[in-house]
């Protein structure tokens, strides 16, 4: 297992997908776009802060208590984090159908239960969140602020071209 792990920080290093994570990323989004893999799994859709074109990526849907929420794993330095907070929280969801969403920072405080149920279902993740899977909540608590959650709202309603009248 420690190969497979010293792998998986290979291919994010410098906090950010190298030569070969980039297109497994674009193959793994695609797939979980299309709706093929398991319902946790979805494609993560974000206008690009520079390029204004949507960009993709393969995230894991972690829902707890009802809410649905997304967890960087590489922590707050990452493009979809910046392009998510230059796009106003507004994205997209892909598995099998389209929903528009507003991602919404969760405080510190609240992610602990969060990011213990996500290093359980992502295993991509456990490399990245130095935390064991049976640690106590305390432990998440310690690390909480260095990974940003987001909670998955609907997107607001856009007012029709009538009402803008």
């Amino acid at each position: 297992m420690r190969g497979y792990r010293d792998y998986l920080r290979w291919m994010y290093r410098s906090g950010r997908p190298n030569w070969f994570a980039r297109p497994q990323n674009r193959v793994s989004a695609w797939l979980f776009a299309a709706g093929v893999a398991p319902h946790r799994v979805t494609a993560l859709g974000i206008r690009g802060r520079r390029s204004g074109q949507l960009i993709w990526f393969p995230m894991v849907l972690t829902e707890i208590d009802g809410g649905r929420y997304v967890v960087s794993m590489l922590g707050p330095n990452t493009n979809w984090v910046r392009n998510l907070a230059a796009a106003d929280g507004q994205a997209v969801l892909r598995h099998g159908r389209r929903e528009d969403v507003r991602l919404t920072a969760v405080a510190p405080a609240e992610r602990p239960p969060i990011l213990q149920r996500y290093l359980r279902i992502a295993p991509g993740a456990r490399p990245h969140i130095p935390i064991a899977l049976d640690a106590p909540i305390a432990d998440f608590e310690r690390i909480a602020a260095d990974y940003p959650v987001f909670r998955i709202e609907p997107a607001a309603a856009r007012p029709s071209p009538a009402s803008e009248k």
